[in-house]
């Protein structure tokens, strides 16, 4: 179990990485920073599936498409989604937005799996401090776009739905990839991040090729606003893309999938929290500013409820009186 969590911490430290990126390259529209981001994935999958060749073999032809499943939701559709929102609404909110996603998992998970449920009586306490930690950081944030006059309520609003786009794709995402890593435990988690990237780069290339074809008309080119294939920064694009390409896809995704080996997935989806304190701590040290008070308070709030959250331990079907009553899948 301590594996599991040092797993998830370091894959949230990794999917941190990329809440940064679209700040970084603002320029860039949400579709390319997407395609490319696992175009590079994909590429830097290759040499790692020929020396993994093996254990690539023995995945059936139901894995693979699987593994494309969670590849064009959990990665492409997830980022598209999540780095849309945060050009329209700034890296606060969409940071926020996707910190609730310990709380929806670790419901949705509840209420979906028999096997491995999490008392509610306990779980409802780390889950309210989760919930109270993000809503003091949101609310700092809230003020000081107002206080700096960059609040636009419309594309403030896109930007929202946006990132509660994103929110419904990794809520499916480490549900669905726990089951099958949980349904065949003699897989490697390396072998299995690498065959989502595997699958993940014709998608990729797809959506690459729709990109450029689109730049070449009047219309699409105006919309997309940068030129293809690699935009007005295309040294610092490509760095970032292969960057974000290694750690955040590849090494978060085997880290993420050696977890969802070891944890219940109800406390598998509180640790995503890690993604979140990341995601703020990148963005103070890119502002230089040390958090406020209410900041830090939200902070140790969503500390306090992840380590609350791991004191809470699984209890099988009949195990303890309602709590334990079964419930039937989705």
């Amino acid at each position: 179990m301590s594996i599991g969590i040092l797993c998830a911490l370091v894959a949230g430290l990794m999917w941190g990485l990329v809440f940064v990126t679209p700040l970084l390259l603002p320029d860039y529209p949400a579709a390319l920073l997407s395609c490319g981001r696992y175009l590079a994935f994909g590429l830097i999958a290759l040499p790692i599936a020929w020396f993994d060749r093996a254990r690539l073999r023995e995945l059936e032809r139901s894995d693979w498409i699987e593994a494309l499943r969670l590849s064009a939701i959990g990665n492409l559709l997830y980022y598209l989604c999540l780095a849309a929102a945060i050009q329209r609404a700034g890296g606060a909110l969409p940071t926020m937005i996707i910190g609730t996603l310990p709380v929806v998992i670790a419901v949705c998970s509840n209420l979906r799996d028999p096997h491995e449920r999490l008392p509610w009586r306990e779980l409802l306490p780390p889950l309210g401090l989760i919930a109270a930690g993000i809503a003091c950081v949101n609310q700092v944030e809230l003020e000081r776009l107002r206080a700096e006059g960059g609040l636009d309520a419309g594309r403030y609003l896109v930007g929202a739905l946006l990132a509660l786009a994103a929110v419904a794709c990794w809520t499916w995402y480490p549900i669905r990839n726990a089951d099958w890593m949980r349904a065949h435990p003699d897989r490697h988690p390396r072998s299995w991040a690498t065959a989502q990237g595997l699958m993940t780069l014709p998608l990729a290339v797809l959506g690459y090729g729709v990109l450029g074809l689109v730049s070449l008309t009047p219309a699409g080119a105006a919309g997309l606003g940068v030129a293809m294939p690699f935009g007005p920064e295309p040294l610092r694009f490509v760095l970032m893309m292969l960057a974000v390409g290694l750690l955040a896809s590849w090494v978060g995704t085997l880290c993420w999938n050696a977890a969802s080996q070891r944890l219940p997935t109800a406390l598998l989806g509180q640790l995503i929290v890690f993604e979140t304190l990341a995601a703020l701590g990148y963005a103070m040290v890119m502002r230089g500013r040390w958090p406020g008070t209410t900041t830090l308070a939200g902070i140790v709030l969503l500390v306090a409820g992840v380590l609350l959250a791991l004191r809470v331990k699984p209890r099988r079907d009949g195990a303890a009186g309602a709590d334990a009553q079964p419930v039937t899948p989705a």
